[in-house]
C-alpha cells in the first residue's frame, strides 16, 4: 500500500497553492498517494502517514491558517513526519530568502511540540490583479524557482522514509 501524505496549504491569493500542488505532483510522480487540501479545511491527520504544511509569509508573518493547523493537530503531528514550507521574498536573492527563513523559524519556534523533519523556503509570487489598491500599482513577480521546489518535494520523500521506514514503498 503506497504511503498517503497531506499537502496543506495556506494562500492569500493563490501562489502558495500553486507550490502545494508542483510539490504534490512530484510525491504522486514518487509513487505517493497525496491529498492537497486548504490548511483551513483540514479536520483529522489520522489518514495520513506523513503531512506537509506550507504558508505565504506576509508583512513579517506565516499565514495564520498554517500556523493554526499546526496548533490544532499537534498531538497527531507526534507520530508522523512533518514537512514545512513558505513562499514570501518577492527575489530569491540569498539574502531575502535567509529574511524570510528567519520569520518561518520565528513562526515555528512558537510551537514548541512541532519537530519538522525539513523546512524550506521558495520565493513568491504577485499578480498586481489580484491585488486591491494601492498594492495593485505593484509589478508583477514570480521568484518561485520550481526546479527548487521538485527538489525539495524529493528530499521530503526520502525525509519521510527515513522517519517512518515501516510505511514507505
Amino acid at each position: 500500500m503506497p504511503v498517503k501524505v497531506l499537502v496543506a496549504y495556506a494562500t492569500k491569493k493563490g501562489s502558495t497553492r500553486e507550490v502545494a500542488a508542483a510539490i504534490a505532483d512530484e510525491l504522486r510522480e514518487r509513487g505517493v498517494d497525496v491529498v492537497a487540501a486548504a490548511a483551513c479545511d483540514v479536520d483529522d491527520l489520522t489518514p495520513y502517514d506523513g503531512v506537509v504544511v506550507g504558508g505565504s509569509v506576509y508583512m513579517g508573518r506565516w499565514h495564520a491558517d498554517a500556523r493554526r493547523l499546526l496548533e490544532r493537530h499537534g498531538d497527531q503531528l507526534a507520530d508522523r513526519p512533518l514537512a514545512v514550507f513558505a513562499i514570501g521574498p518577492l527575489t530569491s536573492s540569498p539574502d531575502d530568502l535567509a529574511g524570510t527563513r528567519h520569520q518561518l523559524d520565528r513562526a515555528l519556534d512558537k510551537l514548541r511540540e512541532i519537530h519538522p523533519v525539513t523546512v524550506a523556503v521558495f520565493g513568491g509570487a504577485v499578480d498586481p490583479a489580484k491585488l486591491s489598491f494601492p498594492f495593485n500599482r505593484m509589478a508583477a513577480t514570480d521568484a518561485r524557482d520550481w526546479d527548487q521546489i521538485r527538489t525539495w518535494a524529493r528530499q521530503v520523500d526520502a525525509a519521510f522514509a527515513v522517519a517512518r521506514p515501516s510505511i514507505h514503498t
